[in-house]
Order: structure tokens, then sequence, then C-alpha cells
């Protein structure tokens, strides 16, 4: 891809809804701090183009399978990097029944995409908002300190995974536009979170994991997880090699 084609390409992606009021609230200051010192002008320009850069909303292709492994595939819920893949036993606030999970945490900076969306087909069954801290989202113990939400999904497959939404040191605002009873597609968005954050994604232990601790995620298209009972694990894959 060429510089026109990339700037072409930039202007062509869709904004969040979310985001509009942030961008003329931006453009506006940038007016007035300009007419008052013509070189803010400057400044005000590059905050609002970042403003319209944060709250892109690039269209995404989610990958699927067909058959019998339709609807096996766990798809990353965020864009960023994974900053933490364990095996836990998650807190009653998690929603889910007692037992050894998996949880993989991708961690979100200001320059990635903040819209998050959904990392299977099926049914919203638990949805629970807990006010919290506002600590770095890539420390451990935002988990369990950080203001987040909870969502729990009965899938099509007849399994259940969650995945939580944590804000993080500048994050002010985690945006959801589902509740109990919702019905989402994999890949279909759910929610934002604004100025930096993290998603967590839970999924029974047994599940074959797809992805590396400093692994790169785009949202709606990255495969974190696979139920497929011939499916293996990018570390078995890797100890065979």
């Amino acid at each position: 891809m060429n510089i026109l084609d990339s700037i072409k390409s930039s202007i062509l992606t869709p904004i969040h809804p979310a985001g509009i009021p942030f961008i003329a609230i931006f453009f506006i200051l940038t007016i007035i701090i300009g007419w008052i010192w013509s070189p803010l002008y400057f400044v005000g320009i590059t905050l609002t183009l970042w403003c319209v850069y944060f709250f892109r909303n690039p269209r995404r292709i989610t990958p699927i399978l067909s058959g019998s492994n339709k609807n096996n595939l766990i798809i990353s819920p965020a864009d960023g990097k994974v900053i933490e893949i364990s095996n836990i036993i998650p807190s009653e606030e998690i929603g889910l029944p007692k037992g050894s999970w998996t949880r993989v945490c991708v961690f979100m900076n200001v320059f990635d995409v903040h819209v998050n969306r959904s990392p299977m087909t099926g049914q919203i069954s638990y949805k629970k908002y807990f006010p919290g801290s506002f600590l770095n989202a890539s420390l451990d113990k935002a988990s369990d300190e950080n203001e987040r939400l909870i969502l729990n999904m009965d899938t099509e497959n007849g399994k259940r995974i969650a995945f939580v939404q944590i804000a993080g040191l500048v994050a002010r605002r985690i945006i959801c536009d589902v509740d109990i009873g919702n019905s989402l597609k994999a890949g279909e968005i759910f929610g934002l979170i604004r100025f930096g954050s993290r998603v967590d994604i839970y999924f029974p232990s047994e599940v074959s994991i797809m992805v590396l601790k400093g692994q790169k995620m785009i949202a709606g298209e990255t495969i974190i997880g696979d139920f497929s009972k011939n499916a293996k694990s990018v570390k078995e894959n890797s100890d065979e090699k």
C-alpha cells in the first residue's frame, strides 16, 4: 500500500458514535484557542486528529469455521497486546462455575483501536458492573481493583465464556451496549473503553490456546482459543517442531 492509499484508507475508516461528541468538542476548542493565539491552532488540530484516530472503528473480517467445528473459535474482543495467559479459579464476581479456567488479558494502549467485539456467537447471560480504581491496566491487580464490567455468554456451541472490560490509568468510561438476554454474533461490536484500558477473557481450561504472551491482537479477527477437539494449542505446535 502506497502513502496515498494509506491516507485514503484512514480517512474512510468509520468512527464509533461515542467519539463524535469528543471530536466536536476538540474542534470547537481548536477554533477558540486558535482565535486567542493563532499558533495554538496547530496544537488544537493535532489533538482533534488524534481524537478522530482514537475513536476509529475499522471494518474487520471475523474467521468462522464450518461443519462440525462451526462456532468453536474464540476471537479476540480487543486490539492490543497479550500481557497474561494463565489458568486460574475465577472469583465469584466473574459469574462462572467453580473450577479451573484460562484467562487471557489483552492490554490496549492509547494508540490501539478501543472498540470491543464479541468473542463468540451466543447470548448474554450475566452482566455486572463494579466501580473501582484507575490503576495502570497492565498491572495484574487491575482485574480485581479497577472499574470493570463483566459479561458472561452462553455460546451457540453450548459452552460458557466470560469477558471483562477494565478501565485503565486514564480511562474514565466503560461503554457497553448489550444487556442480559441480548444475542451477539462473533465479531459484533458490543462496547468501547475510552483512553487506555484492557479486556480479560475467560474460557474453559481444556480449550486449545492459540496465542502467546506478547502477541499483538486484532479485535474481531485474531483467534485466541479453539473448542475443536482436534485443535492443538500454539505451545503444542511449537513443542512438536
